[in-house]
């Protein structure tokens, strides 16, 4: 009798011990990340889907006060004063901080990044873009070539978290 009283405990003992193990592995460690700007958390914040479903329901001179998460395509090398976010359907967000109060590594693309501020559109007319093309030096070629307004999906950060 204390022999399978001794087992039955044991037995008992392995299968509690893997419950608990099995409970340690399923925690996720909290994402860590570099701060930047006004303090945020990560908390709340939308997906670049979401993100880019909102920017289709705006017009110009709207703005919409966002946070949303997404992966850095590329950044300012000069000082890192803007950066370029994904959005859906192989769509950008152009990403300027609030009176250049900071600043985002040079290395941060391909960096995953929350980021909170105001999103909105702008409209470049034909004749804005074709002044653009001349003054980069483009053919004149290319400088006809522009035949309709851009719309470009902006977005003013006053913070912005680098995961880590």
């Amino acid at each position: 009798m204390k022999k399978i009283l001794s087992i039955v405990l044991i037995v008992v003992a392995i299968v509690a011990c893997k419950k608990e193990e099995a409970k340690v592995v399923a925690e996720a460690a909290p994402e860590k990340f570099q701060s930047f700007g006004d303090s945020i958390s990560a908390e709340g914040a939308i997906t670049k889907e979401e993100l880019f479903a909102k920017f289709e329901n705006l017009k110009e001179g709207d703005t919409v006060e966002v946070k949303f998460r997404s992966e850095i395509k590329d950044v300012c090398q000069k000082k890192g004063c803007w950066m370029n976010m994904d959005l859906s359907n192989d769509k950008n967000t152009f990403v300027r901080f609030k009176d250049y109060g900071f600043f985002m590594p040079l290395n941060a693309a391909g960096s995953e990044a929350i980021v909170n501020g105001k999103a909105f559109i702008s409209v470049e007319t034909v004749d804005e873009l074709k002044h653009y093309a001349k003054d980069a030096g483009k053919s004149q070629a290319a400088i006809d070539s522009i035949t309709e307004p851009k719309v470009s999906y902006s977005f003013l950060s006053n913070g912005v978290l680098i995961k880590e």
